[in-house]
């Protein structure tokens, strides 16, 4: 029985169990350059510490993993570089996002992020810093959010068909975990009929007190929405006789993007 044949028939599929702590572990390290220490990881992954261990001694004998010497922490290792360039050559989403960062920076003088559907996530890919002086650094590439959590989460899951939507926010709690006491259910709810009805997406600072984000989503081929931008900073820049133009700014650019990357008119539409 092939692959495919054992997922559809939930026959299980030998060795999923390792890839798939396997791959927690990688995405858990690449949430930051810094890395992350062992018994970091072994919290996070609720795996046991000699597991861990073991896993992590064998991605770092294939490259895929470091440890560093100095902090004690595991890092990405050379082997995900050449991954990722290769990986690249397949989604020019740098070249095809990063001038309408750096327009929506030069702009409004705030940082400009470039984030992209997982699953139930959305992972931070790119960043432009603004130029004001005083920055939140809630966001950065490797980041990864609950859908309908932040942002860009908020701007992706507003335009979900309906029951994806309800699938999440059915099991709310379980979804948003360490952000689902700052996300109540309600304020969730509030925030994506917002949304939908403007266009873009505020984070009022539910992520961390003071910092605050705006998104817009950017649509696939489908007319799905499988990317997002964002702007965030500070409080007093986000003000609501602001948000407006911010915001005008954010849907021109995911607009442009939706084009570049062949998106439907239901996106459009949508929007």
């Amino acid at each position: 029985m092939d692959l495919w044949r054992r997922i559809v028939s939930n026959v299980p599929v030998p060795g999923a169990q390792v890839v798939s702590r396997i791959a927690g572990l990688l995405r858990l390290v690449g949430r930051s350059a810094e890395g992350m220490p062992l018994s970091v990881l072994v919290r996070e992954s609720g795996l046991t510490r000699p597991t861990v261990h073991r896993l992590l001694s064998s991605l770092a004998s294939e490259g895929l993993l470091d440890h560093d010497p100095g902090s004690g922490n595991w890092v990405l290792g050379p082997e995900i570089l050449l991954m990722g360039s290769v990986a690249s050559a397949r989604f020019p989403l740098e070249d095809i996002a990063r001038p309408s960062l750096r327009r929506l920076s030069e702009a409004t003088g705030e940082s400009a992020f470039f984030s992209i559907r997982r699953g139930s996530e959305t992972v931070c890919l790119l960043r432009e810093e603004g130029s004001f002086p005083v920055r939140s650094f809630v966001l950065h590439e490797g980041v990864r959010f609950p859908l309908g959590v932040a942002s860009a989460g908020t701007a992706i899951m507003a335009f979900l068909p309906e029951a994806e939507q309800e699938e999440l926010l059915g099991d709310w709690a379980g979804h948003a975990g360490m952000f689902a006491p700052g996300h109540r259910e309600d304020l969730v709810r509030a925030n994506l009929d917002q949304t939908r009805l403007k266009g873009y997406s505020v984070n009022p600072g539910l992520v961390l007190e003071g910092s605050w984000g705006m998104g817009a989503a950017v649509f696939d081929q489908a007319g799905r929405p499988a990317w997002a931008l964002s702007l965030t900073g500070i409080e007093p820049r986000f003000k609501p006789e602001r948000q407006e133009e911010l915001g005008g700014l954010l849907m021109a650019e995911a607009h442009r993007i939706t084009q570049q990357l062949g998106g439907s008119a239901q996106g459009d539409r949508l929007r």
